[in-house]
C-alpha cells in the first residue's frame, strides 16, 4: 500500500429537515387544531481513529464527504427522521487542520477516538410549536438550519516510541531491518527510504515501536531534499536514535547538520532525548573508531555508542538505551 501522510478533503454536514404546516381532520373532532411535526436533524461528519491503518491513501481518490439531510416533518405530529452521519476512518495519529493548514481542529491519538468536525443542522419547527391561547390555528413553520461545510487538511504523524534520524545512507533502514520484522528498502545510494517505516522491536521480553524517518540533508527545513515533510512523524517519538555514518569523512559535520535541521524545524524536536551512535563500525579500524568517537563526544558533549546494523555489533546496547528511555518517558507522560 502506498504511503500518504497528507490529504485535503471537503466535508459537509446535513441540513436540518423542514417543519410542516398540518391540521387534524378527524370526523368527530370539531376543532382539530395544528399537528405539523418538526424536521429531523441533519447528519454529522465524524472522524474516528482506527487501528490497522498507517496511510491516508484512501483520501487521495475521494475528497468530498457529505452527511445525509434530515427528513421533513409530517402531519400527526410526526418528526422527520434524522440524517445519517458519515464517519471518516483515519489512522491513529492523524491531525485535522482548517483550510489554512495551521488551525488544529482535532488530534486523534488513541484508537477508537471520535470527534465531530461538522455538526448537522437543527430541524425546523412544525406549526404545532406555534400554537398558543391567542393563535389556535397557526400557519407558521420554520425551515431546517443549514449544515456546516469546510475544507480540511488531514495530516498523519505516525505514533512511535522511538525514531531513527540521520543523514541519507547513515544505516537507519539497515538498523530497523536488523531489530524488527520491517523490511524497508536498502541500497547503497542516498534517499533509498522515501517514506517512514514502522517496526515493532521485541527486546528483553518487551516491545516498542521504532520509526525509520527518511534522511535529512542541510537545508531540509527550507525544502531541500525531502524537506521537512516527514519530520512531523518525529514529533510523537519519545526518544531519538541519531545514527552517524562512521564512514563519512567528517562525522562532526554530519552530526551538526542534523541538529541544525531539528532546531530549524522547531516543535520541540531539538529538546527530545537523543541517543547518539556511530554506525557502520564494521567498516572502520579500531583507531578510526576511537578518533571519530572522541570527535563526536566533544561536539555532542556525550559519549556515542558504537554499533553496526549490518553485523549486529553494539545493537543490543542501543536497544537497551532506547527501551530504558522510552519506558521512563511513558511513565512520565
Amino acid at each position: 500500500m502506498k504511503f500518504l501522510d497528507q490529504a485535503k478533503v471537503f466535508a459537509r454536514s446535513g441540513d436540518g429537515g423542514n417543519g410542516v404546516v398540518a391540521f387534524r381532520r378527524e370526523k368527530f373532532i370539531e376543532f382539530g387544531g395544528p399537528d405539523g411535526g418538526d424536521g429531523g436533524r441533519g447528519g454529522d461528519v465524524i472522524v474516528e481513529a482506527v487501528e490497522g491503518l498507517n496511510t491516508l491513501i484512501d483520501y487521495r481518490y475521494q475528497q468530498h464527504f457529505r452527511a445525509e439531510r434530515g427528513h421533513n416533518g409530517e402531519g400527526a405530529n410526526r418528526t422527520g427522521a434524522g440524517g445519517k452521519d458519515i464517519v471518516l476512518r483515519l489512522p491513529v495519529g492523524t491531525q485535522i487542520f482548517e483550510d489554512d493548514n495551521e488551525t488544529l481542529v482535532a488530534d486523534l491519538t488513541k484508537p477508537g477516538q471520535r470527534e465531530v468536525i461538522c455538526e448537522g443542522g437543527e430541524g425546523g419547527r412544525g406549526n404545532t410549536r406555534f400554537k398558543s391561547a391567542t393563535n389556535r390555528a397557526p400557519r407558521k413553520s420554520t425551515p431546517g438550519k443549514e449544515g456546516v461545510e469546510r475544507w480540511l487538511w488531514l495530516r498523519l504523524k505516525l505514533i512511535a516510541d522511538a525514531g531513527l534520524v540521520g543523514m541519507p545512507n547513515a544505516g537507519k533502514s539497515t538498523f530497523l531491518a536488523a531489530v524488527s520484522e520491517a523490511r524497508p528498502k536498502i541500497a547503497d545510494y542516498p534517499f533509498t527510504t522515501l517514506s517512514p517505516h514502522l517496526g515493532v522491536v521485541r527486546h528483553r521480553d518487551e516491545g516498542f515501536v521504532l520509526a525509520d524517518i527518511p534522511g535529512l540533508i542541510e537545508g531540509a527545513h527550507a525544502g531541500k531534499g525531502l524537506g521537512t515533510r516527514f519530520l512531523g512523524h518525529v514529533e510523537r517519538c519519545r526518544v531519538l536514535l541519531h545514527l552517524v555514518d562512521g564512514t563519512a569523512e567528517d562525522v562532526v559535520a554530519a552530526y551538526r547538520t542534523i541538529r541544525r535541521e531539528l532546531r530549524a524545524y522547531g516543535h520541540g524536536l531539538e529538546r527530545k532525548t537523543e541517543i547518539l551512535a556511530l554506525n557502520k563500525c564494521d567498516a572502520l579500524s579500531p583507531a578510526e573508531i576511537k578518533r571519530k568517537c572522541a570527535a563526536l563526544a566533544r561536539a555532542a558533549r556525550k559519549a556515542p555508542l558504537t554499533l553496526s546494523g549490518a553485523t549486529g555489533k553494539g545493537v543490543t546496547q542501543a536497544l537497551d538505551a532506547l527501551l530504558v528511555t522510552a519506558r521512563k518517558k511513558a511513565k512520565a507522560a
